[in-house]
Formats: structure tokens, C-alpha cells, sequence
């Protein structure tokens, strides 16, 4: 069993090699984060907004499609490898600000962001509670938070979390844990997050959307 240090150190070691190709046509396993960007879009579009925070950024990708749509609003991405941010900045958006760091303990003021979103990144995190916890601590009263990850069925998700999991390990990803959506519900709960959304939805995904109170 690993330490949390070791899963953070494993998932910077991975994506600093992946960043390079991050967006590219040859991303790999990577070019399956693009199917679940019209998802993230959908729900951000439901409500007006004007600070948002990507968490586990990358290089940017989605802020990108984002800023091209919108580029009046504040956008900013954070991520724990500095490779994929020292990318981000590259692109020169506008307005829009980069901070390498971890998801788990934002490095952002109480009610700073009117949403959060969080797009196949979360199965990185060691503590998934601490991460839900820092959320609901920066977004502003009513803000929400949407995330798209992996689940499956209780029986699927056992094999996934301890064969294929550990087996990606093994090969250097950073990978921690796929999460059942009664453990996210509660996850949710114990931050102060109402959830709005929670189901699993096709190729093993995970959609949520909760909010944080008034």
C-alpha cells in the first residue's frame, strides 16, 4: 500500500512524461478525456458564471475551449505537475491564471469561485475527502461544483481497484482509486455539498454536480 506522498509523486511522475502530448492526436489512453468535455460543457452552461476553477487542469485543454467560447469570464487551472502548467502558460491566455498545486488543499481564498470543475483527475487523489472538503471552503454560497470521473457496479469496481489499478502502478501512473457513487454521495455530505447529480453513466463514467448552500 502506498503512501499518499508516493501516489502524488507516482501521478507527477506520469504526467510530466504525458504533457508533452497531452493534446495532441497520439495522447493515448489520454484521448479518452475528450469525450467527456461536452459533459463538463452542458452542465457549466445551465447557469451564468464568472470565476471558475479547473482542478487538475493538465495543460489546459478545457479552460481552452472554454476561453474560445467565453474569454470575458475569470478562469484559472490548477494542477499538482508543473510541467503541465509551465504548458498552460504557454498558451497565453488572457486573464486566465495557472497555479501548480495540490487539489486536495486549494491555495485559494474561502468563496473565491462561483463553480468548480474537476474532469477525470479525481481517481489521482489519496484523500478524497480532503479534497471535497477544500472545495466546498472555496466556492462562494450557491456555487457549484462538476465533476466527471470513473465508476462501475460494486463487483466491476473491486476488480478495477485491485488488479487493474495496482497493475497501472506498477507501469508508473499515479492512479489511487475508482469510486463507488454512494461513497461520493458521501464524500459530498461530510463537506457541506448537496449533491444535485450523481449517476454512472456510459464507459464507466461518473458524472456529479453538487452545490454548496447558500
Amino acid at each position: 500500500m502506498k503512501t499518499e506522498q508516493q501516489y502524488k509523486e507516482l501521478t507527477v511522475k506520469e504526467f510530466t512524461k504525458a504533457a508533452g502530448m497531452y493534446e495532441s492526436e497520439h495522447a493515448g489512453i489520454y484521448e479518452m478525456c475528450r469525450e467527456d468535455y461536452p459533459y463538463i460543457a452542458g452542465e457549466l452552461e445551465k447557469e451564468p458564471y464568472t470565476d471558475l476553477l479547473d482542478c487538475g487542469c493538465g495543460t489546459g485543454p478545457m479552460i481552452s475551449l472554454l476561453y474560445e467560447k467565453d474569454p470575458g469570464k475569470h478562469y484559472t487551472g490548477i494542477d499538482l505537475t508543473p510541467r503541465m502548467i509551465e504548458i498552460a502558460r504557454a498558451k497565453e491566455l488572457p486573464g486566465t491564471e495557472w497555479v501548480v498545486g495540490d487539489c486536495e488543499a486549494l491555495p485559494f481564498a474561502d468563496n473565491s469561485f462561483d463553480v468548480i470543475i474537476c474532469s477525470n483527475s479525481f481517481h489521482h487523489y489519496p484523500n478524497p475527502q480532503a479534497f471535497f472538503h477544500s472545495v466546498s471552503r472555496v466556492l462562494r454560497p450557491g456555487g457549484r461544483l462538476i465533476l466527471q470521473d470513473y465508476t462501475a457496479p460494486k463487483g466491476v469496481l473491486w476488480l478495477m481497484n485491485h488488479t487493474e489499478i495496482p497493475l497501472a502502478n506498477l507501469v508508473g501512473h499515479g492512479d489511487v482509486a475508482a469510486r463507488l457513487l454512494d461513497e461520493v454521495r458521501d464524500f459530498c455530505e461530510k463537506a457541506g455539498l448537496r449533491v444535485e447529480k450523481l449517476r454512472r453513466a456510459k464507459k464507466f463514467r461518473l458524472h456529479l454536480v453538487a452545490r454548496k448552500g447558500e
